[in-house]
């Protein structure tokens, strides 16, 4: 046991199965040294948000316990990286360290500054894949560059597709002869107190590997009729996983193999199946636009988006913010998100296209909003996301495209049960009335216990006019990039 100890530092990779550095760290035979490190520093404006240091409260406590059950202790540290993991180096005199790559812009430029630092100092520190199913230079067009439109990359990312092994998690993980210094999770203070807006999220998620295969397990039940639900806003027809994929509680090729076994009972992948994997691959696609365009986060893609006409409408941010922008269907979307740390994917494109298209309110600023209040928060689905939306990033929706909110909730909530549950001053409006208040009569809003203005807002746009207003937003700045108006 006297021989020196391999690090295994964790980021977004808490999981003991599936988990390629772990693996290779206790094969090794050397003592194993798990090492989280809260670094608020180097990631600049995109730290963790606030729903998202809730989960890993959560996930680092029960990651811990499932270290220790093997014989192992999770080591915490807070500070700068880059500072940081050189201490617990010579404080315990590892040979190695052994980590999961990771694509954000400051995670990638970090990488390149601790292999330096590390080669210098004899301690070999070798990255391993498993955050994505297939790395980013493996999917690329005839010009070694990233795709931009998601079908060709999804026929050359299942093409010549073969997953590793997947690796089961370790019986024992050996011990150092000393354990480093380490920090008492609860000293953080990653949980909110003042005031503790968590209790939605409590009853809502269980955040750790253990909860991440069970929310698999449930889903695999309803894989079959994935497709046909996964837009319906009252049926729980989604898998619910992105926020442990978003810590690494489960891989996304676990993901994928379930959805393979799943196609072959059937003999051959259905339509829900393949729908899965598509969504699965969405993610590896998002993933592929942040590292070949990293300021995607903050600068649209197209760039003459940045001459785009946005307003400032404090006022009409906050109402979306709130879910009181008096339209139904985003104003659930909201509320459900508020209360969860969670909003279903139909609501969040409703919900992202009224505040860019409606409200022409930057796209930057809805991103922010879901950073902070997301448990699922994933710097590359939501910077690719929110400019699919705006329609300035990849493959993004046609600018004309501006949701109807009250055709989308007719349409995705027919009998109004996800607007009822979220905006349950609207309980009792019928579900033929429910997605505009507004047009219905004084006498039947006051039967249904509604007065508009009051208990609930009336819309603060008109529907017509913002989509008037918004096509002529759009026209202003094909005038500046083609020099002619778009017809």
């Amino acid at each position: 046991m006297g021989s020196a100890p391999v690090i295994v530092w964790f980021r977004n990779d808490f999981r003991l199965r599936d988990h390629s550095a772990l693996t290779a760290a206790i094969a090794s035979g050397s003592p194993v040294i798990p090492l989280y490190v809260l670094d608020d520093e180097t990631p600049g404006p995109w730290a963790l948000g606030g729903a998202s240091r809730w989960w890993l409260a959560k996930s680092l406590d029960a990651f811990g316990h499932d270290i220790s059950a093997r014989g192992g202790r999770l080591t915490l540290r807070r500070g700068p990286i880059h500072r940081e993991l050189p201490r617990v180096v010579r404080e315990t005199g590892a040979k190695a360290i052994y980590f999961t790559r990771s694509y954000e812009p400051w995670a990638v430029a970090l990488e390149g500054q601790l292999k330096l630092h590390f080669d210098e100092m004899g301690v070999a520190f070798k990255r391993y894949g498993g955050r994505l199913i297939r790395e980013p230079e493996d999917v690329r067009t005839s010009s070694n560059g990233a795709y931009q439109v998601f079908t060709p990359f999804w026929r050359a990312f299942v093409k010549d597709l073969k997953l590793h092994s997947a690796s089961a998690a370790p019986d024992q993980i050996n011990p150092p002869s000393r354990h480093p210094k380490s920090d008492d999770l609860r000293d953080w203070e990653l949980l909110p107190v003042k005031p503790d807006w968590s209790h939605g999220l409590d009853e809502t998620w269980q955040p750790g590997e253990s909860g991440a295969r069970a929310r698999l397990t449930k889903f695999k039940k309803h894989l079959a009729a994935y497709r046909e639900d996964r837009d319906r806003l009252d049926r729980e027809g989604t898998s619910r996983l992105s926020p442990h994929l978003a810590f690494g509680e489960i891989s996304p090729a676990t993901c994928w193999r379930a959805a393979a076994d799943a196609a072959r009972g059937k003999g051959a992948a259905d339509q829900s199946i393949e729908t899965f994997m598509r969504e699965l691959a969405w993610r590896e696609f998002s993933y592929s636009l942040l590292v070949e365009f990293p300021k995607l986060p903050e600068q649209p893609l197209k760039p003459e988006f940045a001459e785009f006409p946005w307003r400032e409408e404090p006022a009409h941010l906050k109402a979306w913010q709130r879910g009181k922008t008096g339209y139904p269907i985003v104003d659930a979307g909201m509320r459900e998100l508020w209360a969860t740390g969670y909003m279903h994917n139909r609501a969040r494109m409703i919900a992202a296209s009224f505040l860019i298209k409606h409200l022409l309110i930057p796209w930057t600023e809805g991103e922010a909003w879901f950073w902070d209040t997301l448990v699922d928060g994933d710097l590359a689905n939501n910077s690719a996301s929110w400019q699919w939306v705006a329609g300035c990033g990849a493959d993004a929706a046609p600018y004309f495209r501006i949701f109807n909110p009250i055709l989308q909730g007719e349409k995705f909530d027919p009998s109004g049960e996800y607007v009822r549950k979220w905006v349950p001053e609207l309980q009792r409006l019928p579900a033929k009335t429910i997605h505009a208040p507004w047009k219905v009569s004084a006498e039947e809003l006051a039967q249904s216990g509604v007065v508009l203005g009051k208990s609930y807002p009336r819309p603060i746009v008109d529907h017509s006019h913002a989509r008037g207003r918004a096509l002529e937003a759009y026209d202003e700045i094909k005038i500046s990039s083609k020099g002619e108006k778009h017809s």
